[in-house]
């Protein structure tokens, strides 16, 4: 991986999340139906966890209450395992097989990275706020795949480049250790794993932005976000428009790496956004 980015001191002009931020919280849970997420308050313990051994190489079963933080599944293999082993039981449960290894942990870091991006960049396109949110302070769960969040301090900034410069580097500081535990069981390499970043970012204020209705400013949003050039997210968020014979124009983009749903159910079609679909087919889904 890259050399280590430091998460982001509360600078001068940084501030104390609650209760501005568990209101921003609050507000995304009620838009976004996918987002299974508690809120923890700051003096409230974090989400039960199961009693666990000392970490050891070796697999250890998910929990039932099993809660593991992005800071445990970035240096606890024992904490990975579990995590991994709940996606999997998912997948089967779901669609009738278990996936190859790598496709799981693609699925799960897909899930991690997509609602820490949500998480991270919600506040930022509701209310100018840039949370700094330490692997510490977000839960996985491990059977179900809910999210646990402890909301602490947050950024504002007056000019725009500014508030983008600070939620790239949210972003970047909160996934890069957890990217580099990802690594080997995703088989995905340093560019890989951040077009995945910048995927799920764009995908994440993309999809804020249907759920209020102001799809139009949402992609405008992160494409002045993701221009490109912002090292390690290695590309831009492209957006671009195909007009159907009615008229409409859609907005879509193309992903720069595949989030391998169709590994996991490949009867269906790929994604809207794969590099795999083309603009035709995409005019005949739209």
């Amino acid at each position: 991986m890259t050399p280590g980015t430091p998460l982001p001191v509360a600078p001068p002009g940084a501030a104390p999340s609650a209760p501005a931020l568990h209101g921003d919280y609050r507000r995304l849970r009620e838009l976004c139906p996918v987002l299974n997420l508690r809120l923890i308050e700051d003096a409230e313990p974090g989400p039960a966890v199961a009693e666990r051994a000392p970490a050891t190489s070796e697999p250890a079963p998910a929990a039932a209450d099993g809660w593991y933080s992005g800071a445990e599944l970035a240096t606890d293999a024992r904490a990975l395992a579990a995590a991994l082993a709940g996606e999997e039981e998912r997948i089967a449960a779901e669609h009738g097989r278990a996936p190859r290894p790598h496709v799981t942990a693609s699925r799960l870091l897909h899930h991690y990275v997509w609602s820490a991006c949500l998480l991270i960049a919600g506040p930022w396109h509701l209310a100018r706020r840039v949370p700094l949110v330490d692997p510490a302070d977000l839960w996985l769960h491990a059977p179900t795949g809910d999210l646990a969040l402890r909301p602490r301090g947050h950024v504002t900034r007056p000019g725009d480049d500014e508030l983008r410069a600070e939620l790239r580097a949210a972003v970047v500081a909160h996934v890069e250790p957890v990217l580099a535990a990802f690594a080997a069981p995703t088989r995905r390499r340093d560019r890989a794993l951040w077009g995945m970043v910048t995927d799920d970012l764009a995908s994440a204020v993309w999809y804020l932005g249907r759920m209020l209705g102001r799809e139009g400013a949402a992609v405008a949003a992160a494409g002045a976000l993701l221009p490109g050039g912002t090292l390690p997210l290695p590309g831009a968020a492209d957006f671009r428009r195909l007009r159907t014979p009615d008229g409409r124009d859609h907005p879509t983009r193309t992903r720069l790496g595949c989030c391998l749903y169709y590994a996991v159910k490949p009867e269906a079609q790929a994604c809207i956004t794969c590099p795999r679909t083309t603009d035709e087919q995409r005019l005949q889904r739209f």
